[in-house]
């Protein structure tokens, strides 16, 4: 069983590419609050909508502190494109190799239409300005998880 984080940890360091090929670092974000959020392919009816929510949602969320990354096993150039055909405004990072999902819970077993299989758990993590995880939320809907982070969160 993949191994989750909770909130108060240390949320664990990454560098991954973006959809440029340039090598963003959770460390780049300390000192400021950001939305981490895992998926598990571009271009995939259920990702679009998440990422098309907090594309709409992002200024709301940036006003109020929060950074919005997005992360997937996709390659920078299938990023590329995702961001370039659905308009997204904030990063979206390739892990392909499931490093960094591995390490945060959010790659691992998961029940797929009744099979249990290894794959990316729809997951999204609120990390604060030290570094530790504030909220982390697994096995999330795609559809309306914006709009009910956005109230959790009291933005």
């Amino acid at each position: 069983m993949t191994e989750r984080l909770s909130e108060g940890q240390q949320a664990p360091a990454f560098t991954l590419p973006d959809s440029t090929g340039k090598q963003i670092s959770l460390a780049d974000y300390k000192g400021g609050k950001v939305i981490v959020y895992c998926y598990p392919a571009a271009s995939t009816p259920g990702c679009t909508k998440q990422a098309c929510d907090f594309t709409e949602n992002l200024a709301l969320l940036n006003d109020a502190g929060y950074a919005v990354l997005g992360v997937s096993p996709d390659k920078p150039e299938k990023l590329a494109k995702f961001i370039t055909e659905e308009n997204l405004t904030f990063p979206l990072l390739s892990d392909v190799d499931k490093t960094m999902m591995t390490a945060w819970g959010a790659f691992g077993e998961k029940k797929n239409y009744g099979k249990v299989v290894q794959g990316v758990i729809r997951s999204t993590f609120v990390v604060d300005e030290q570094g530790r995880i504030e909220r982390a939320l697994y096995n999330v809907r795609a559809t309306g998880h914006v709009a009910r982070l956005i109230k959790d969160l009291g933005v």
